[in-house]
């Protein structure tokens, strides 16, 4: 269940994520956005392999390096085979590389929930904000979201990848199960939608808390919570619906 969890959370996390949003919304017509998602997904595999077949490399090349950082840090292997066994401008290009994926994916990830935070939310209570106000809004909204998630980093020690991991389950128990039938489910709504978020995240918190070591993972809990709540409010008759 341990393997399976971590699969379901960075397999079906990354998925409702701000760069599939980006190609999708901004695609000319719906043939585009499903070639456009699919050849991203292809590309991401491709470029996956890159830094896998590097750090495989190192046990080849370096073995005393892997040995001395895979029970300690075991992110730090590549830098430091890079730095060790690469010419200066391959490590000029690796660092610049590196650098540059940091900073448009840290870009992209404060963008992307900043508008949306402030374009359905904000908007929604305030629905008379004028254009230049609700850029202010975004404005700050990206501000704050910045500390918050530099504040985490600095304090955190975790690794990238844990770090990673529990932004996806985040994703995985509230924003996949509400993609996902909104797109294949004919009877998914709004009310279904509201209830996998909130179930999802609610189970998973409270597993989280109370008992993050059980057997079944806390995330796969709010999955299936969130799956429940969108059948349960998916099944809700239309005329109950309208009421409501």
């Amino acid at each position: 269940l341990g393997f399976t969890a971590a699969l379901c959370t960075m397999m079906l996390g990354s998925i409702p994520q701000q760069d599939v949003f980006q190609r999708i919304t901004s695609s000319k017509n719906v043939n585009i956005a499903v070639q456009a998602a699919i050849l991203g997904g292809v590309m991401y595999f491709v470029f996956a392999f890159v830094p896998l077949y590097l750090a495989y490399s190192a046990v080849i090349i370096s073995p005393d390096l892997v040995k001395q950082y895979l029970n300690t840090d075991p992110q730090m292997i590549l830098p430091k085979l890079i730095l060790n066994h690469a010419p200066l401008i391959a490590q000029v290009m690796f660092f610049g590389a590196l650098l540059s994926a940091i900073k448009s994916c840290a870009s992209a990830t404060l963008l992307a929930p900043s508008v949306t935070f402030a374009e359905n939310i904000v908007r929604g209570f305030f629905k008379h904000l004028s254009d230049q106000d609700l850029l202010k809004v975004m404005r700050i909204t990206v501000f704050c979201f910045t500390a918050v998630v530099t504040f985490f980093a600095i304090n955190s020690e975790l690794s990238i990848f844990k770090m990673v991991e529990n932004a996806y389950k985040v994703t995985l128990v509230a924003a996949f199960v509400p993609l996902a039938f909104g797109v294949y489910w004919s009877k998914a709504n709004s009310l279904g939608g509201l209830l996998a978020v909130v179930g999802g995240l609610t189970v998973w918190i409270s597993c989280e808390v109370l008992s993050p070591n059980a057997i079944l993972p806390p995330q796969l809990a709010g999955l299936f919570a969130s799956i429940m709540g969108m059948l349960v409010g998916g099944f809700v008759p239309r005329a109950k619906l309208n009421l409501i």
